[in-house]
């Protein structure tokens, strides 16, 4: 069984509010805003809606900073864990739990939201009750997302929050934006279906495992739950629901989503797994592809400028800071501790380096020969997330924890501009390169704005960009030198574009007379901005606190993937 020295560990963070779990809390605090929202104010009072949805995206920070305030940073792994019974003869159970990366990920989702509602206050004018319902369905979608530690549970949220989405693309987006809806929402449910045959199997694959090697999995959870005593009887009961797979419960399997990743990583004398290398192969596509579309990663990026230049300014924000971290987050909590022989192949390193790379260089390219605003930074997201993965791919400490904190990073500098290109598209319903030039001396504290976010988004030092390509690039400099020449090229190439993009807007004379009466950021702009402003000097200055929460985590994969890289 476990080794008896865990008996002695620390009990992990926990936190309830009357009889309701904290992370819970988190998770549908925002499903009660959009119900409330929904049966009990009328929809004609749209200025009651924003102010309510606003104001409640705001209250559902509030458990979310709390998660941060009773944190135990000397526990390793899952806390505010909770576990319930939920359909026992398939053997879901409702699990709840955050590690550091998890947690980073919550908070930025978070305050993603509070920003999102209020910079739709102006830009939506038509069915506004539904619009904030749906951006609230979707905040509960995604927090539920990185909360789930049920596999089960994990894919039910990752479903759900697609239709949300779809909705706001579809309803308030532009011209296209029936094509684009469509077209983000088959990219993704094609990924999502292959996403569940690897679920099955590995359903039925892990109780072998569990019952045939009880000795290595023990190891294995030992290594996985270092001293969290709650997450090691978290652990524990999904591998005795495998073990007893058949059994009374009616249950083949587990779907518990740490004990899964105890039996994936579990090796044997010779230093493999216990599940065959070629079904780890088959099973890490699986997953894969469901979460590269996500990310997006070439050749599946083509539904993202669409997406992104028809959504409306609020669906662009939670897009690129919350979504498409669902893909790189996947990556981190499944791909790579579940099927860790698959992840550490030759061939699959080859194979997504190489489509990182293209993604890096060929998104910056595109990025570069926009004419659109929006589109540009659609484009740049290709290229900046081609990085985060390229740095986890080192499969080292650092480069993993510079593709978290470039996740995090990417969130804030890339919201804040298309925040940015929305603040504009209000004035003047355009978002054409061409239409401006010249408003630094219109606008100076909307073009200051823009040039830090700028600043920030190429990775100049004291900004959060810099820490983030640094820590990850270090990493794959470690793993390989010319994966490194690629991912610097990229950084070079995002410097090129987003300076052109400022050079052609802001500097020179004015040479639009429509542009000459422009007005300068109001309060509730400066509202939604200047949050983000102040985490780029932070992080970039200061990343110590962000670094203690993902570090662990990050140590816990690289041991799960590659067990000898610490010796």
């Amino acid at each position: 069984m476990f080794p008896p020295l865990l008996a002695t560990g620390i009990e992990p963070a926990h936190f309830d509010i009357g009889n309701i779990g904290l992370l819970s809390l988190v998770v549908w605090l925002p499903l009660v805003g959009a119900l409330a929202l929904m049966f009990f104010i009328n929809k004609e009072k749209t200025d009651l809606i924003r102010k309510f949805t606003t104001g409640w995206f705001a209250l559902c920070m509030v458990p979310a900073i709390l998660l941060v305030i009773k944190w135990k940073p000397d526990v390793q792994g899952l806390q505010f864990i909770e576990n319930y019974e939920w359909i026992p003869m398939i053997g879901a159970k409702y699990q709840l739990g955050v590690d550091g990366m998890a947690l980073v990920l919550v908070l930025l989702t978070a305050l993603l939201g509070v920003l999102a509602a209020l910079c739709s206050w102006e830009y939506i004018t038509t069915r506004t009750k539904e619009y904030y319902v749906f951006l609230l369905l979707l905040q509960t979608g995604m927090l539920g997302v990185f909360a789930a530690a049920d596999l089960f549970l994990f894919y039910v949220f990752f479903e759900v929050m697609l239709v949300p989405m779809y909705f706001l693309i579809g309803i308030w987006g532009g011209e296209r934006r029936l094509y684009a809806a469509i077209k983000f929402f088959l990219y993704t449910l094609v990924g999502s279906v292959l996403m569940l045959l690897a679920i099955l199997k590995l359903y039925f694959a892990a109780p072998g495992v569990a019952v045939a090697h009880p000795k290595e999995v023990a190891d294995s959870v030992a290594l996985l739950v270092g001293n969290n005593s709650g997450m090691l009887a978290l652990v524990q009961d999904g591998i005795d629901v495998a073990r007893n797979a058949g059994g009374p419960s009616g249950a083949a399997g587990t779907f518990n989503l740490f004990a899964l990743q105890a039996l994936g990583s579990a090796r044997g004398a010779d230093g493999l797994g216990f599940i065959p290398l070629n079904w780890q192969l088959w099973m890490f596509a699986g997953f894969a592809i469901g979460f590269m579309i996500k990310v997006p990663m070439f050749p599946f990026h083509t539904w993202l400028p669409d997406a992104h230049v028809e959504a409306p300014t609020a669906g662009s924000v939670v897009l690129a800071g919350v979504l498409l971290k669902i893909g790189t987050y996947g990556f981190l909590r499944f791909n790579f501790p579940m099927f860790p022989d698959a992840a550490k192949h030759p061939v699959t390193l080859s194979v997504l380096g190489t489509l990182a790379i293209i993604g890096i260089v060929y998104g910056s390219l595109v990025a570069m020969a926009q004419k659109d605003m929006k589109k540009l930074v659609a484009y740049s997201s290709v290229g900046h997330m081609g990085l985060c993965m390229l740095s986890m791919l080192a499969l080292n400490p650092n480069g993993i924890n510079g593709s978290v904190l470039q996740m995090l990073n990417h969130g804030i500098s890339t919201g804040a501009l298309f925040l940015l290109v929305g603040v504009i598209y209000e004035r003047r319903h355009t978002r054409q390169i061409s239409e401006f030039g010249g408003l630094a001396n219109v606008v100076p504290a909307y073009a200051t704005i823009f040039f830090i976010t700028t600043l920030s988004s190429i990775g100049v030092p004291l900004l959060n960009g810099f820490i983030g390509e640094f820590v990850g690039l270090r990493g794959v400099l470690e793993a390989k030198v010319s994966w490194a020449f690629w991912g610097a090229t990229g950084i070079i190439l995002g410097a090129a574009y987003m300076l052109w993009l400022y050079q052609r807007v802001f500097f020179g004379t004015v040479t639009n007379p429509r542009n000459e009466g422009l007005s300068d950021l109001t309060a509730r702009e400066w509202a939604y901005l200047l949050p983000l402003v102040v985490l780029m000097f932070w992080i970039g200055i200061y990343p110590k606190p962000v670094m203690k929460y993902i570090d662990g985590p990050t140590n816990t994969i690289v041991k799960q993937v590659s067990p000898g890289y610490f010796k």
